[in-house]
């Protein structure tokens, strides 16, 4: 049985209301991978703005596995010291990871976030040596939109995380970057200019999902 972990930052964890991207990527791994599998994580909660708390369940359709390690406002940085308890409390075989936005708007720039995710990578393996990884580059965002520095340094942090895929790919455990989500828009894709709106989540499951498809042949191309 494959568990796969998704783990990233507000457009993963989703608020009160959303259905998720993790909830697309189940739905599509239901009706397209051969074999048994689990979505895990440590995390089950969605973000409630009204609170401003991360402990909402109201799931827009609560009945699927909602494991994950996400939360709003943690990039890399926070999770590169958590990695390693998750992957192996909860098994993971496959991690979906999509980080960045958060460490390059308020904590390290693409320097310091290209080094934090190298750290993920390798305490991910400390508990899993055979543990697979699916990165999304940062996907276009408002912010970059209206300020070239930042833009910039979304551009840099991109590469420097193929790079790092590049570098520390290895047969027993794979690391895939995925391309960025074709035809992404965030006047169309998002509600706010950052977060997925129902198509940006189908846009974001899909970029995993077409990755997963044509390096490792798992499923079958995402049907929009």
């Amino acid at each position: 049985m494959l568990r796969f972990m998704p783990v990233g930052d507000s457009q993963t964890i989703g608020s009160a209301g959303e259905h998720t991207w993790r909830y697309r990527m189940w739905q599509h791994l239901r009706t397209t991978y051969g074999g048994p599998f689990r979505i895990v994580g440590p995390r089950e909660t969605l973000y409630d703005k009204a609170t401003d708390t991360p402990d909402s369940y109201e799931y827009a359709d609560p009945d699927f596995p909602r494991g994950h390690l996400a939360g709003w406002g943690e990039g890399w940085f926070h999770l590169a010291p958590q990695i390693a308890e998750a992957v192996r409390t909860q098994r993971a075989d496959v991690l979906l990871v999509s980080l960045g936005l958060i460490d390059l708007g308020f904590y390290t720039d693409a320097d310091g976030t290209a080094a934090n995710a190298r750290a993920f990578i390798s305490e991910a393996r400390s508990a899993n040596p055979r543990v697979a990884m699916v990165l999304l580059p940062v996907i276009p965002n408002v912010r970059a939109h209206t300020d070239a520095p930042f833009a910039a340094e979304v551009a840099r942090f991109n590469e420097l995380l193929a790079k790092a895929a590049a570098d520390l790919d290895e047969p027993r455990s794979p690391l895939l970057l995925t391309s960025p989500p074709p035809s992404y828009d965030v006047h169309l894709d998002t509600y706010d200019g950052t977060h997925p709106n129902a198509s940006g989540e189908h846009k974001l499951a899909a970029a995993f999902a077409d990755a997963m498809h044509q390096a490792w042949d798992l499923g079958e191309p995402y049907a929009h």
